[in-house]
């Protein structure tokens, strides 16, 4: 019988039955795997944030992101490692020589050694417009990855902590509420700023407003 990992959610719990069990990561496991990849790589979400804050929390997986336009140099950075797979929307196709693209509208690719083996990381697909990284929630804003990246003293690139609330405010989880009260005493008045605006114009009346 397959063990699963001791405390899950009930919710993380039911999504590892369902695609099979997950044995995490951490940055620097990602940044062993991806040494000499040559092609711009990040860390996103929960890691993110508790670069920026020193703040420890629990993490159950490792958001590694890359641009979408790299996902071939993934591929043979690791393939002799793991096993790539698409998903998208909760469907799961191998990113292999019959099909070297992920599905389409698809922006993550998991990683695992073999079928019976756990899942090990969850690759993030970002776009690009002209080499600058859109994002996401709003398609029309786009930035030098520089702006919304920064390399801690471990020399492992992270997404900005007002980057990752931004995308944090959509999901508003308890975990997510945390983070929020971790990475607000320890942001500048610009950044702040741009993260309340952000909220406010992506969702309005959001309860995170009357804390930033």
């Amino acid at each position: 019988m397959t063990a699963y990992a001791e405390g899950l959610d009930p919710e993380e719990l039911a999504f590892q039955r369902l695609y099979g069990p997950v044995l995490p990561s951490t940055p620097a496991d990602c940044a062993e795997l991806m040494d000499g990849f040559g092609h711009p790589w990040w860390i996103a979400g929960g890691w993110a944030v508790e670069a920026f804050t020193g703040v420890a929390r629990p993490h159950e997986d490792v958001d590694l992101a890359i641009f979408g336009r790299d996902v071939a140099a993934l591929r043979a950075q690791v393939g002799g490692r793991y096993h790539l797979w698409s998903n998208h929307g909760g469907t799961l196709r191998p990113i292999n020589d019959r099909f070297p693209e992920p599905l389409e509208g698809g922006h993550q690719i998991w990683l695992r050694e073999h079928a019976l083996a756990p899942w090990r990381y969850d690759v993030v697909l970002s776009e690009d417009r002209e080499g600058r990284w859109i994002f996401r929630r709003d398609p029309s804003l786009d930035f030098e990855l520089a702006e919304v990246t920064w390399v801690a003293p471990d020399g492992i690139r992270y997404i900005t902590p007002e980057m990752a609330l931004a995308y944090k405010a959509a999901l508003h989880r308890p975990k997510d509420d945390a983070d929020l009260a971790a990475v607000l005493p320890l942001l500048d008045g610009p950044r702040r700023g741009w993260l309340r605006d952000t909220v406010a114009r992506l969702y309005p009346g959001h309860d995170w407003l009357t804390r930033i």
